[in-house]
Parts: C-alpha cells; sequence; structure tokens
C-alpha cells in the first residue's frame, strides 16, 4: 500500500502538535510537504502572470514607438500622450467596471452575457485574484492602444479619452465574457459549449485584436481621411493616394521589437500557470510558434512585395515597414491557436497571415479609409485569420492537451474535423464584428455629430503638437543667420578652423 493511499483519510487537523511515531507522524508530514508543495506551486504561479503581464504591458511602449515613428514629427507628442492615456484609461476602467463585467460572474437576467460581481475589485484580497486582474488589465489596454494608431495626426484629444475608456469598460469586457469566462455563450469552457466544442481562442486574435481593429477601422471610416491623402484642398480626388513619410524608421523598428518581446508575455502568458509540466508544455509550444509565425509573416510580406514591384517595375526593392507589419501579422494570426497548432502549421498560419495583412492594407487605400499606422489590417484583418486559423489546424493532440477536448470531429478541419469548431470560431467572429459595430459606430458617430472627433483643418495643419502641447517634441532651433554668417567671416579672414581673439576681448 502507497503511502497516499494509507493517508488518504488522514486528518491533519485531528491532532494539537504534530504526532511523533507510527502512521500518525508519517501523514502528518506527508501532509504538511503536500501544503508547502501547493504553496509554493501557487507563489510560482503567481510571479508567472506578474512577469507575464509586465511583459504585456511593456507592449505599450511599443506601440508608442511604432506610432511615433509611424507619423509626421508634428505629431509625436500627440501620439505618446494618448497612448500613455490608453494606459492609464485602460486601468482605471478595467479597475472599476471593466473586469467585473468580463469575469465578475453573471446576473440571472444576463446569463451568459456580461458580469456582475466584483466592481472596483470589491470581494478580491488574495494574491490570485489581484494578479488575474493585472494580468486581464494589460490584456484590456492593449485592445484599446491598437486604435491610437489608426486616428493619428487628425483626432481630438477628449474623444480619445472618451472612447478608451468607454472600449476598456464595456466594449471589450463583454466580448471577454462571451469567449473566456466560463459562463459565456461562445466560450470553450461552458458546459454546454457552442456545437460541442466552442469557440477557441487562446491568446486573443479574436477578443483583443479583432476587438481592437474592427473599432479602429469604425473610428477611421467616421472620422475622415487625413488632410491631402486622398483629396486636394477642393475636394477633388487624387490620382494617387499622397503617402505621407513616417519621420523615423527607427522609432518604427524599435517599437516593432518591443511588440515582438511583449508576444511571448501574451501568448505563452495565456496558460495562466506555469508550475506543472502540463502548464509548462503549453507555454513553450506557445513560444516557439508565435516565434515561427511573426519570422514567417514578415518574411512572407517583404519578399511578395518586392516580387510584385519587380513585376511593374523591374526593380528590386525590399520595404521595411512591409516586413515590420508582415511580423506583426504574423503575431497577430498566431494569437489564437499558439497552444492547439503545431510548429509547421503556425509556420503556415504565419505565411498567410503576411498575405492577409497585404491584401488588408490595398483594401483600406481602395475604399478610401486612412489607417496612419495599418493597425487595421494587421489586427482585425490577421485576427479574423487567426481565428479560422484555429478551425483549420487545431491538431488533435494539443488541442485535448490545452483545452480537454476529445472528439476526433471536433479538431482542425484538416486533421479530420467535422467543421464544428470552425462554426464555433466564424460564430465568434461575427458575434465581435456585429458587438463592435452596434455599440461604437453609433459612439462615434455621435461624437463626430457633436464636434467632439476631429481637429480643427488648422490645428491638423499646423500639427497638434503645437496646436495642443505646447510646442514641437524635437528641439530643431537653428542658429542665429548673424552668428552664422560672423562665424564664416571670422574663418574666412583668420583661416579655417582657426579664430583670434581681439585685443580687449571683443
Amino acid at each position: 500500500m502507497s503511502l497516499g493511499s494509507l493517508c488518504a483519510d488522514y486528518d491533519a487537523d485531528a491532532f494539537s502538535a504534530a504526532p511523533t511515531d507510527g502512521v500518525d507522524a508519517l501523514c502528518y508530514l506527508e501532509s504538511a510537504i503536500a501544503d508547502q508543495v501547493e504553496d509554493v506551486a501557487e507563489g510560482t504561479n503567481i510571479f508567472f502572470l506578474i512577469w507575464a503581464g509586465a511583459t504585456v504591458f511593456c507592449m505599450q511602449a511599443g506601440f508608442a514607438m511604432l506610432c511615433a515613428g509611424s507619423v509626421r514629427s508634428k505629431n509625436v507628442k500627440n501620439i505618446m500622450l494618448k497612448n500613455l492615456l490608453d494606459a492609464c484609461g485602460g486601468a482605471l476602467g478595467f479597475w472599476s467596471i471593466g473586469f467585473a463585467f468580463a469575469y465578475g460572474g453573471s446576473a440571472s437576467d444576463f446569463k451568459g452575457f456580461i458580469g456582475s460581481e466584483n466592481f472596483f475589485l470589491s470581494g478580491m484580497s488574495t494574491g490570485s485574484d489581484y494578479v488575474g486582474w493585472f494580468f486581464q488589465f494589460a490584456f484590456a489596454a492593449t485592445a484599446a492602444t491598437i486604435v491610437a494608431g489608426t486616428v493619428a495626426e487628425r483626432c481630438k484629444m477628449i474623444a480619445y479619452i472618451l472612447y478608451s475608456l468607454f472600449l476598456t469598460g464595456f466594449v471589450y469586457p463583454v466580448v471577454v465574457y462571451a469567449i473566456w469566462a466560463s459562463s459565456g455563450f461562445l466560450t470553450a469552457f461552458n458546459d454546454e459549449p457552442l456545437f460541442g466544442v466552442g469557440m477557441v481562442d487562446f491568446a486573443g486574435s479574436g477578443v483583443v485584436h479583432m476587438t481592437g481593429g474592427f473599432t479602429a477601422l469604425i473610428a477611421a471610416y467616421v472620422l475622415g481621411p487625413r488632410k491631402g491623402r486622398f483629396y486636394d484642398d477642393d475636394g477633388q480626388l487624387l490620382d494617387e493616394p499622397k503617402d505621407f513619410a513616417p519621420h523615423s524608421v527607427a522609432l518604427q523598428m524599435l517599437g516593432t521589437f518591443i511588440l515582438w518581446f511583449g508576444w511571448y508575455g501574451f501568448n505563452p502568458g495565456s496558460t495562466l500557470a506555469i508550475a506543472s509540466a502540463e502548464s509548462g508544455q503549453i507555454a513553450a509550444l506557445c513560444a516557439v510558434n508565435t516565434t515561427v509565425s511573426g519570422a514567417a509573416g514578415c518574411v512572407t510580406a517583404l519578399f511578395t512585395d518586392s516580387f510584385l514591384g519587380r513585376r511593374a517595375t523591374g526593380e528590386s526593392e525590399y520595404d521595411l515597414s512591409m516586413a515590420m507589419n508582415g511580423c506583426l501579422g504574423g503575431l497577430v494570426g498566431i494569437t489564437a491557436g499558439c497552444a492547439v497548432c503545431t510548429p509547421g502549421m503556425s509556420v503556415i498560419i504565419g505565411i498567410i497571415a503576411g498575405w492577409t495583412y497585404m491584401l488588408g492594407s490595398k483594401t483600406l487605400v481602395m475604399l478610401k479609409i486612412d489607417d496612419a499606422v495599418d493597425a487595421v489590417p494587421v489586427h482585425f484583418f490577421c485576427g479574423m485569420w487567426g481565428c479560422l486559423a484555429v478551425g483549420l489546424f487545431a491538431e488533435p493532440a494539443n488541442l485535448e492537451f490545452a483545452y480537454g477536448v476529445t472528439g476526433s470531429d471536433l479538431v482542425g478541419v484538416f486533421y479530420g474535423g467535422s467543421g464544428a469548431l470552425l462554426g464555433a470560431n466564424v460564430c465568434g467572429v461575427l458575434f465581435i464584428i456585429g458587438w463592435v459595430s452596434v455599440i461604437m459606430g453609433p459612439f462615434f458617430f455621435m461624437l463626430k455629430f457633436l464636434g467632439l472627433f476631429r481637429v480643427d483643418p488648422l490645428e491638423e495643419d499646423v500639427g497638434l503638437d503645437i496646436s495642443h502641447h505646447k510646442g514641437s517634441a524635437y528641439d530643431i532651433t537653428s542658429p542665429k543667420e548673424e552668428d552664422v554668417e560672423e562665424l564664416k567671416i571670422r574663418r574666412s579672414t583668420h583661416g579655417k578652423g582657426h579664430t583670434e581673439i581681439p585685443a580687449g576681448g571683443e
């Protein structure tokens, strides 16, 4: 008989002091060790989520640098302040009502739609409670930040604050509840999941990226393009859309790498634990899949664009912006399936994500929708592809390991599935599009009607840094012309590089 079997009914609390001999002593020791192991495991999991949440929060710096580099220098202060306010507004909105709507149980009249407990984190007091809020807040702030770049250079600050709070406090939490909370009508963790499996979106291709990306699409459509992007000053359509060159490709590159790094908290961190071999295996698989999909998206977008350019012009050129956004598209695309796909299939997902980004970007230009940083193609289009890819490429063993799904008909279509998983994820995609449209469409139109959405045309021409933030982000003051002329005269008189000090020090 094993010690575990011998001590199965042992009650350590029955003793006022530790027994010193016999079976009772052995069982008391076994119970004490088990308690210690459980405490260590809980502490390890809490630390893991703190690390993962901090890494996801680091993505705010990535978004800030990417957006700052992508806009013109006259709008750098404005876009960075909006990124900062995303973090602040997201924290307050998710602390007050957002977390309660997302994970706070369900009211009897709204079961499966919205949470109803833990407003202002009431009733939460343990380390596991607090770290759960912190990790989920980082995701909510990410969803809001996606919108920042799209509406850059022409959106009023008050409008940005209002929709950032509204998105993190209500719109995004409802999507979270539907897909990730145990009572959600789309969740794979429901007692009676949709089509027998529910929507599988492990780390948020749909929940985070589609929600933020589709909000950005609606905002860009209602707000209108930047001056001179598609129309001239008289409102006449330009023969070719005007490209506004980014003012710092170096900042764009820095932002891209920071975001890629943050994805290692985003995807592996979504295991929510690390203290067991099972959770560690899932996290490790997520890290590998994240890496290869992002790399495949980058290479695909870069060389496909170069190939098409060579066909059109006969010249081979390599667009760095295309490579960066292709990489981000690959990362978005694998986010839903990072725990249930194999590395080989993740490469395929990344390849198609690179093409999806390119198609989405060209589609927006055709529709005369101005996205200053191409956030909509990266996050919405590639996020939608990521959700659909799960229904195609979810591998049976990984799906069982991560979700406990065992039916052979519930796996990806390419592994013999019946399409139930694909159907559940299609329903999730349609729900996100419908929910965001119904709520954010009227919201943005109301902001526009009240004159709260777009800045004055003159302010847009001058730049939002000067018109809204007390001056330019860069000190580019030139020396006085008279000082330059005097220096030239001295050098021409006394020789290059040598200046004599006149008598008397004048």
